[in-house]
């Protein structure tokens, strides 16, 4: 049985329906594929969660697992003249989640938010629920009227 996660409390408390979806976490390397294959979701349907650093201000993107983050557009979404990854370190103690279990939802500290438009392109996307093998799956424009995030093109 899963606990409540800070992710899952956020959602709650906006009164945001969502569905969980738990899976056996493998950390390394294309953690999101894994966890949309897990999961049997389309991939494109599921997104990850990165914490950036841009212009020295950390900020969240939400961009689809098999995709990489055009660092120039993340920095354009926020303003910004240059965006790169957060140290992970960095990232969980800012955000109160662990890598591998980083959602954009219920962060310790908010932070500007951007979501990659293709979300928006489908009736509900899944996104990590705070917690390793945890995730969440719901409808994109509640999501990002929740975190008050920008709808940008993030990717090639």
């Amino acid at each position: 049985m899963m606990t409540a996660t800070p992710a899952t409390k956020a959602l709650d408390k906006a009164g945001i329906n969502y569905d969980l979806h738990s899976y056996d976490y493998e950390g390394g390397h294309h953690i999101g594929e894994h966890a949309a294959d897990a999961i049997g979701a389309d991939p494109e349907r599921v997104f990850k969660t990165l914490m950036l650093e841009v212009d020295g201000k950390p900020a969240c993107v939400a961009i689809p697992v098999a995709a990489s983050v055009k660092m120039k557009k993340a920095a354009s979404a926020f303003g910004g003249k240059s965006a790169q990854m957060m140290d992970p370190v960095k990232a969980e103690r800012l955000t109160g989640f662990r890598v591998g279990g980083i959602s954009p939802f219920g962060q310790k500290k908010r932070v500007p938010v951007a979501i990659d438009i293709t979300a928006f392109e489908h009736a509900r996307v899944i996104l990590n629920g705070g917690q390793r093998g945890v995730m969440v799956e719901l409808d994109p424009d509640k999501g990002a009227a929740l975190l008050g995030a920008v709808r940008v093109d993030l990717i090639d």
